[in-house]
């Protein structure tokens, strides 16, 4: 029979033995309970708490509009934005002075492992200012063409950004377009030229390429260096003096602008918000403009980088909101938050993103199909600028036509895919969305329209039934150094490009605009301008519209049967080269057989390309 001393023996030789095997595998050991003498003299078990339940709520009514400022960082890829936002986060006290301070609002796995930024960030910094305390709004931006349109809607929240330049290597081709989002919302800029600690800095010469094409004067520019923390303290001077306060009334009733979300499968929808009109705090009743369904608030915060509650949130400020949405079609970014019985004027939301790439996505076991469903769903809640439509195969199963705004976009979305939600997938080759005008009546009648879209290669119609086809163009802009001119322009020509325009940005590098056919430079295009460029070129590029062009369906046979998962459509005068590539590069890849397979290139009925895979000869196999 257990007595209570010989329970209180097993359980110390049970703790000291589990205790060994803990200090054997690295893990902390347990503590031994007190003895009831030491009870009271013993301290609290330790406990691990979030910042959320360390910190006490922040009164954000302590921030009247006029000491608030709602800023962006932009910059062309790898000039120090992520690195200006560590320090800026430092000097404001909302992160610890450490060396392991890198990309701190790079939260994604993909983005510590492709060093790039892939997701907008925000961060509410608090700062104190000739005697005053300012609420500085951070939003740090991608800076690659293909996330652009986060960028966009970053700015739909701010009134001012820092416009980042490489103190190396200057004005490049994302500095100018994100430049023009800038001016285009009529945002205040700050030119800050960084990383003048490096060998080859040359600030000055930095300084005439903004003025000449950004028509900003040199003696606005601020020189830093983001990673030595040099001059940095003056970036959130000039922020606070030169970025006007956001135009909102706190008097007005709510009206919040949902401009990125989350899902958190045990608290819902989280939605970044910024208010332009009202207040909103726990327990108020809102409804969303674009579902009309009614919410009640659990909780309001600001985001210092990590998420903090607050009492309330008002007009200028932005912030996190969660409301107890659990669908993820709920929240769609754009949407206008108002009290409920209080309607207000739906501001104006967001320009729905343009896809540039089409690829299909099919799960590798069709059994996992709702699971990778329920995957891109939540996925696409934090990444709006992804279309989804549902698709089949005959080879592949069910799956979904997905359109991104490139092939690194397409590349990261994958890769989240696999990294955050543990799913395996099948892409099919990206392809560009094609136009084609119907020639008859009846076809228009089918159709419902005039001119179709074409997403799918496999669906792309017959000539006899179309009277043009039509292309994606894009216009181009490259900057490079002059010595490099040459080259590219030979690449430009063989892509098909069109010279437009052509500048000296200074006496040694150069702007190039062209326009390309899209389905020239969506697979290979930059690794060729790098290439040829030693990597000193850069590269961008915005949606001009459609062309005319001769256009063929391509299809690939293996043994007489089409393979419509390897349909492509191609200009007639690259259709040889492009099947002939096609044909080599699924001979190399394909296993062998016990019997030969012909490969072919077809247009129409006429074969253009032909690769024979000679069979598996068994006496040497084995």
């Amino acid at each position: 029979m257990w007595t209570l001393a010989g329970q209180g023996c097993w359980r110390r030789c049970a703790l000291a033995a589990w205790a060994t095997r803990a200090v054997r595998r690295g893990l902390p050991a347990p503590r031994p309970a007190p003895t009831r003498g030491a009870a009271a003299e013993s301290k609290p078990p330790d406990r691990s708490y979030s910042s959320a339940d360390r910190k006490e709520k922040i009164d954000m009514s302590r921030f009247p509009v006029e000491n608030t400022r709602n800023f962006s960082i932009i910059a062309h890829v790898d000039h120090g934005k992520s690195t200006l936002a560590d320090r800026l986060l430092e000097l404001t006290g909302a992160i610890d002075k450490t060396k392991n301070n890198k990309q701190v609002l790079d939260k994604l796995q993909v983005e510590r492992e492709r060093g790039i930024t892939v997701k907008a960030q925000t961060a509410s910094l608090f700062y104190d200012y000739e005697g005053k305390q300012y609420l500085l709004n951070l939003i740090d931006t991608p800076g690659h063409v293909d996330f652009s349109y986060e960028v966009s809607r970053s700015l739909s929240a701010c009134q001012g950004v820092l416009l980042v330049v490489d103190a190396n290597e200057g004005i490049q081709a994302q500095t100018v377009a994100n430049f023009f989002l800038a001016f285009e919302a009529q945002l205040s800029v700050i030119p800050v030229i960084n990383k003048i600690d490096l060998k080859n800095a040359d600030p000055e010469r930095v300084e005439k390429q903004i003025e000449k094409v950004f028509d900003i004067p040199s003696d606005e520019c601020i020189k830093i260096s983001a990673k030595l923390g040099t001059n940095v303290e003056s970036v959130l001077q000039a922020v606070i003096k030169r970025i006007p306060p956001p135009k909102v009334h706190r008097k007005n009733p709510l009206r919040a602008l949902v401009f990125d979300s989350t899902f958190d499968q045990y608290r819902g929808v989280i939605a970044n918000v910024a208010l332009f009109d009202g207040v909103v705090s726990k327990g108020d009743k809102i409804v969303s403009v674009h579902t009309q369904k009614t919410y009640e608030v659990n909780e309001v915060g600001v985001l210092n980088p990590n998420e903090q509650p607050t009492h309330k949130l008002y007009a200028g400020q932005v912030g996190y909101l969660i409301a107890g949405m659990k669908d993820v079609t709920e929240a769609q970014i754009g949407d206008t938050l108002y009290l409920h019985k209080q309607p207000v004027e739906p501001l104006p939301g967001f320009k729905s993103a343009k896809p540039m790439v089409f690829a299909g996505m099919y799960p590798i076991d069709q059994s996992e199909y709702n699971n990778l469903k329920s995957a891109i769903e939540k996925l696409t809640l934090n990444d709006s600028s992804v279309t989804v439509h549902r698709d089949s195969s005959l080879a592949l199963g069910a799956g979904w036509r997905l359109g991104f705004l490139g092939l690194l976009h397409m590349e990261v979305f994958n890769q989240r895919l696999e990294q955050e939600y543990n799913a395996s997938v099948t892409l099919t080759t990206p392809t560009v969305p094609y136009k084609a005008v119907l020639s008859s009546a009846k076809l228009i009648k089918e159709y419902r329209e005039k001119e179709i879209t074409i997403i799918n290669p496999a669906q792309f119609p017959d000539k006899s039934k179309v009277t043009e086809y039509l292309e994606p163009i894009v216009l181009g802009t490259i900057i490079t150094p002059d010595e490099y001119t040459g080259k590219i322009m030979m690449l430009c020509q063989a892509r098909r490009a069109v010279q437009k325009n052509m500048m000296y940005i200074d006496q040694n590098r150069i702007m190039l605009k062209y326009l390309f056919p899209l389905n020239e430079i969506v697979v290979d295009f930059y690794d060729s301008l790098k290439s040829l460029s030693s990597g000193y070129a850069s590269f961008d590029y915005e949606d001009a519209g459609y062309q005319t062009a001769e256009l063929v369906k391509m299809d690939i046979l293996l043994n007489g049967n089409i393979v419509e998962e390897l349909v492509t459509v191609v200009h007639k005068d690259k259709a040889y080269s492009a099947g002939k590539a096609i044909c080599e590069r699924l001979k190399d890849s394909l296993p062998r057989q016990l019997f030969e397979i012909a490969i072919q290139a077809a247009l129409g009925s006429k074969i253009i390309a032909r690769e024979t895979q000679n069979c598996c000869d068994l006496r040497t196999s084995t």
